[in-house]
């Protein structure tokens, strides 16, 4: 429990900080000077703060990135992570590229399903967002996903206006196709300026409000753990739709989430500069119980809501922090 009563029992980390896309809401085109492989946290590490993290009733552990499928030997961890007692949940997000080809040993592993980046179903505006391309294999990725039921299998799409709003009715329509559950989430300007924020921000509200004109918003009891987004579904959809609004009305109160940096330091925010050194505790060979004590220092830390918004910007990139 945090200061403010809220149950932490879900921890994400980042396993790396390299993608193989360069969106543009989450890195500069030229991307970020990769970490050293030193300054990483190896999985042998990494395995020693979820057992930690399980001591101290972290139930469900989500793996990100940059790009978690990128890092060498991913399968093999997560089918570590599936033995350690007290984890019910694994799940990862990743933007698709690398999921037909490691999707069979992940399930295997025992990874329960994942989340996948997609900002737009239009090639050409894929790969002006992306900087790179793939929206082949990204859906192969998905396809892939659908085949192994690696379920819910659930849909991000970072609304970013006059780039990929004119999209979003073909994002519902995917919901109508396939058992898969988009969700819309509002601009952040992490890692950029306020002036970008202003010009590619579009609030849920509006959203809803354009949805509205054309659809009708039914209730959906789809509900997968304290997650941000609000669901609903469109008639003759298996899937859903869901919103999450960072900026406009945020979710805090109900978060039940700590980070792990791929350089090992605790965030018990996404928005929030606060974090602690578990790296150097592991790598000093502190036993259990100081780990215990530093996991249990980054929960108070754990602030009551976070301002994008109201600042300026955050200095590092979405890529940097593990989102």
């Amino acid at each position: 429990m945090d200061p403010l009563g809220r149950k932490i029992d879900y921890l994400r980390i980042a396993i790396t900080d390299r993608c193989n896309l360069r969106c543009q809401y989450c890195m500069p085109e030229e991307g970020v000077k990769s970490l050293s492989q030193q300054r990483i946290l190896r999985y042998e590490e990494l395995i020693k703060v979820v057992q930690v993290g399980a001591r101290l009733g972290i139930k469900k552990v989500r793996l990100t990135g940059g790009d978690p499928l990128v890092r060498k030997g991913v399968v093999n961890f997560v089918q570590m992570l599936n033995k350690i007692e007290g984890i019910e949940e694994i799940s990862l997000t990743t933007n698709g590229l690398l999921l037909e080809e490691k999707g069979q040993g992940l399930l295997e592993a025992g990874l329960d399903r994942v989340n996948i980046s997609l900002d737009t179903l239009e090639q050409g505006k894929f790969r002006e967002i992306t900087k790179i391309g793939g929206f082949k294999q990204v859906w192969a990725g998905i396809e892939k996903a659908l085949e192994l039921e690696l379920a819910p299998i659930k849909i991000n799409m970072v609304l970013m206006k006059g780039i990929n709003d004119d999209e979003v009715f073909d994002f519902i329509n995917l919901t109508r196709e396939y058992p898969l559950h988009v969700r819309f989430i509002e601009f952040m300007p992490i890692g950029g300026k306020r002036s970008e924020q202003e010009e590619k921000y579009l609030s849920i509200a509006e959203l809803k409000r354009k949805i509205k004109e054309r659809e009708k918003l039914l209730p959906s009891k789809f509900v997968i753990g304290n997650g941000p987004a609000n669901y609903y579904r469109v008639a003759g959809a298996s899937g859903t739709i869901g919103f999450i609004s960072p900026i406009s009305n945020h979710f805090c109160t109900s978060c039940n989430r700590i980070r792990l940096t791929a350089t090992g330091y605790l965030r018990p925010c996404l928005c929030s500069d606060d974090e602690i050194n578990l790296k150097e505790l592991i790598r000093n060979n502190s036993n259990q119980e100081r780990l215990m004590e530093r996991f249990l220092e980054a929960v108070t830390y754990k602030p009551k809501q976070h301002h994008l918004g109201e600042e300026t910007s955050l200095v590092k990139h979405m890529s940097q922090i593990g989102g």
